[in-house]
């Protein structure tokens, strides 16, 4: 097991930070949209698991538009101005709510309603702030900023991952996820800090366009540290109440795409916002 999530996390770990590097917008934009569809049909599979209702491939297509609405009106902004996603998300809600209407059979409408919502606010609402870092102050501070998280956010998971299997004892939170250890959170942690600190000191102090302080970076790895453990065990909670152990099978030791983007899906909001309001 530990052979295979190495590997896997070897290969993907390569593949996207070539990705996010040297890749065209359009390639990027392709990337994440696939990540969004992939993410969103296993969480409709733990919707089926659980037997709540939805209508799935509404859901997926909402979500799917949810995040070009983010993209495009981006590529011609010079700041954060955009508020297109938010339109389409309250079409995007009015639109589940009519889907419902001509259901005369179903005698679940609310679990309906909001398991189709839920699939599209926790996969592409919290995606699409993938394309607001990306795009919202260029695309060399973006591409800075996608692998700033990346790094820090996986850094955490890889510490978290090692440092509990080596001397985990205390439960976090065994009821939601029975094998998350306090040392565990801690060593991941300090991972976050650690690579945040290098990165301030290798990227020259800075995300392009945006001044990185040191205090900043120890903030930051902090924070998303933290977000980052809170968002996988938001994953977990879902799984539990679906009753797997795995959103999915589709990657070697590791489960499901959601199983691999889970911590990421809280973080990405948390960097932006920051990155917004303090640098």
């Amino acid at each position: 097991m530990l052979k295979d999530r190495v590997l896997s996390g070897t290969l993907i770990g390569v593949a996207v930070v070539s990705a996010t590097l040297w890749i065209p917008l359009g390639g990027m934009i392709a990337i994440l949209l696939a990540i969004c569809a992939l993410a969103m049909l296993e969480f409709y599979s733990l919707l089926d698991a659980a037997k709540i209702p939805h209508f799935k491939y509404f859901g997926l297509s909402s979500g799917l538009v949810l995040i070009l609405a983010t993209w495009f009106p981006l590529r011609g902004a010079a700041a954060q101005v955009c508020d297109m996603e938010w339109m389409v998300m309250c079409g995007i809600t009015i639109a589940v709510f009519l889907r419902q209407f001509p259901q005369k059979n179903n005698p679940q409408p609310l679990e309906t309603i909001a398991g189709t919502l839920m699939g599209v606010i926790y996969i592409a609402f919290l995606l699409s702030f993938f394309a607001k870092l990306l795009l919202a102050w260029g695309d060399t501070t973006g591409r800075l900023l996608i692998l700033y998280l990346l790094l820090v956010v996986k850094a955490a998971d890889m510490g978290a991952y090692f440092v509990g299997c080596s001397i985990g004892r205390h439960k976090l939170i065994p009821r939601i996820s029975p094998a998350k250890t306090w040392e565990g959170f801690f060593g991941g942690l300090l991972s976050s800090v650690v690579v945040s600190v290098l990165f301030y000191a290798f990227a020259k102090r800075s995300f392009g366009l945006l001044a990185l302080h040191l205090s900043d970076a120890l903030v930051l790895g902090v924070l998303l540290g933290t977000i980052g453990t809170v968002s996988d065990l938001t994953e977990s909670l879902f799984k539990r109440g679906a009753g797997v152990k795995d959103s999915g099978h589709m990657i070697l030791g590791m489960g499901g795409i959601l199983d691999v983007i889970d911590s990421l899906l809280f973080s990405a909001p948390a960097l932006y916002v920051y990155a917004r309001f303090f640098l």
